[in-house]
């Protein structure tokens, strides 16, 4: 897999590949997720390519503080080879290179699946509660 920077191009193939795997949700529109990202920090969105066809996401942001990943999504049909860990790993070491000392994630409860992926990469439990508040409602 090629992992490169997302071009706008790249939007349609991105967001159906999000609601491919359930990533899409009413409150976040993906659209304006991907406008936020490129006015923000464009050159830490990635895109993952085999042969020249877009598999895989990851947005990759830090704080100064923090470093988080959002939006990692392989293709169903790509799953269970190794990209997302690929793709973590480049998160890392983007990360590292920014001097970011922690890299934190948000996987809903209920997403045992991928609670074990990220748990099999060394990634633990900060027995931390996240919370949130909607600033700009998208709907």
């Amino acid at each position: 897999m090629d992992i490169r920077v997302f071009h706008n191009s790249d939007r349609r193939q991105v967001i159906a590949l999000w609601q491919e795997l359930g990533l899409v949700v009413p409150w976040n529109d993906p659209d304006k997720d991907i406008e936020r990202k490129l006015s923000v920090d464009p050159d830490t969105f990635f895109v993952g390519e085999v042969e020249g066809k877009l598999i895989a996401t990851m947005m990759v942001g830090y704080d100064g503080h923090r470093g988080w990943v959002n939006y990692l999504a392989v293709s169903p049909s790509h799953q269970r080879r190794g990209y997302a860990s690929k793709l973590m790993a480049y998160a890392e070491e983007i990360l590292i290179g920014k001097g970011c000392p922690k890299l934190n994630l948000q996987v809903r409860v209920t997403n045992k699946k991928v609670l074990r992926f990220y748990q099999s990469m060394g990634y633990i439990d900060d027995q931390a509660v996240s919370l949130g508040k909607r600033l700009i409602p998208d709907i």
